[in-house]
């Protein structure tokens, strides 16, 4: 356990500085202090934690089983290897057991907290406080300046330094969260480059009149299926919305999305389109094609996306040609989004501190020795599902591990 920061000549001192008290830095600042290192983690928020608290609904989706370094995105996609493989959800779950948070897999390897996503923060403040590490919040960091010992920092509270300065601050995303670009700013300050940042895991916004109307008439209808843009492809629910498109799906192939972009959907992911429609066809006659879409989607669905693309009548009365364009339509709706909801709703932010200038092993900058970059900053970001926390806590743990 460590002792806490001292001050001497007006200044606090202590061996590790990090700047930014959510999951990354929570996780740096338990690891770093159960090595007996002197840890001051300072946020300028009023409260640790903002956005563990409110994830996953609430409820925290801490993790996914499945983690592997496949389910990130960087424009160096093997510098996120390392510290995955040396703290693992494994390593995650077992604190959870050790601190007896209930939790379950809702899907696809995601866990959630059973109870509320502020077991997951009070594990986090219960191992930093046993373990000596001092947090400080409604603390503003008005200037960083490099020195012979470290690093000396102004903020709110007076002047702070240290020998290792651990920069948590995350991304842009839900700036009603307290979240600002500050961790670039450090990182352009000490001469790093910041790759362009954009929203990620968000839903989809559309202008074009009929479109829009489909999607606000159906408002709050989920529908089962494959998106496509880019070379990739989720299979998860679409949900539809006033403003757009959302749902787990949305949100995956969002990350992957450019202004411009087309989506392709396959409303019908399970089956041929059109075997189907013509094996129907043969079988039911006289069913209408409304009526028949209406047992795979709802009622209404099935008569907006008939208005949408062709008048509805019974199946006998289409040509072969009909059939193949409306299989098409079910199987490869195409359709360009106008854009995304931004970082008001993104749950991560793309970009970020471009990674060939940091060392995978320690997230210390090559720049400028002493100081990290650790969590949603870099330029690594998970899918949906757990796996930024995930990143979180191994990034965290791989700093703490030799500041």
């Amino acid at each position: 356990m460590s002792s806490p920061a001292v001050l001497t000549s007006n200044v606090v001192t202590s061996d590790v500085v990090i700047i930014g008290a959510g999951a990354a830095g929570l996780m740096c600042a338990l690891t770093a202090a159960g090595r007996g290192r002197r840890v001051l983690v300072l946020d300028h928020a009023n409260k640790a934690g903002k956005k563990i608290l409110m994830s996953g609904g609430g409820r925290c989706n801490f993790t996914n089983m499945y983690t592997e370094p496949a389910d990130f995105l960087s424009h160096n996609p093997h510098f996120c290897k390392s510290a995955l493989a040396r703290y693992t959800q494994w390593d995650f779950i077992e604190l959870v057991c050790k601190h007896d948070v209930p939790y379950h897999e809702k899907k696809l390897g995601q866990l959630f907290c059973d109870r509320k996503a502020s077991d997951i923060l009070q594990l986090l403040l219960v191992e930093c406080s046993e373990n000596g590490a001092e947090i400080r919040l409604d603390t503003a960091i008005e200037q960083i300046e490099r020195t012979d010992a470290g690093y000396r920092l102004a903020t709110s509270a007076g002047a702070v330094a240290c020998q290792s300065l651990v920069i948590a601050t995350g991304g842009l995303s839900i700036p009603t969260l307290g979240a600002t670009g500050f961790g670039y700013q450090v990182a352009r300050q000490f001469g790093h480059s910041v790759l362009p940042t954009r929203a990620g895991l968000v839903p989809f916004t559309v202008t074009d009149p009929q479109l829009k109307a489909l999607c606000s008439e159906l408002s709050g209808t989920a529908v089962d299926c494959l998106v496509s843009c880019n070379d990739k492809s989720f299979r998860e629910n679409l949900l539809f919305t006033h403003r757009g498109l959302s749902g787990p799906a949305m949100l995956q192939i969002s990350s992957y999305w450019h202004s411009g972009d087309s989506l392709a959907i396959n409303l019908l992911p399970d089956r041929d389109a059109l075997e189907w429609l013509a094996g129907q066809q043969a079988e039911r006659p006289n069913i209408e094609l409304k009526t028949l879409l209406g047992e795979v989607f709802t009622k209404k669905m099935a008569g907006l996306l008939c208005e949408l693309w062709c008048a509805s009548k019974p199946l006998k009365q289409y040509t072969p040609g009909e059939l193949q364009a409306i299989a098409g339509q079910l199987s490869d709706w195409r359709l360009v989004p106008a854009g995304t909801e931004g970082y008001r709703t993104a749950e991560v932010t793309l970009g970020g501190v471009d990674t060939r200038e940091v060392s995978s092993k320690t997230m210390e900058s090559q720049k400028s020795p002493g100081l990290y970059f650790i969590g949603e900053v870099l330029d690594v970001t998970g899918h949906l599902g757990g796996f930024n926390f995930q990143w979180a806590w191994a990034s965290g743990h791989a700093a703490g591990e030799v500041v």
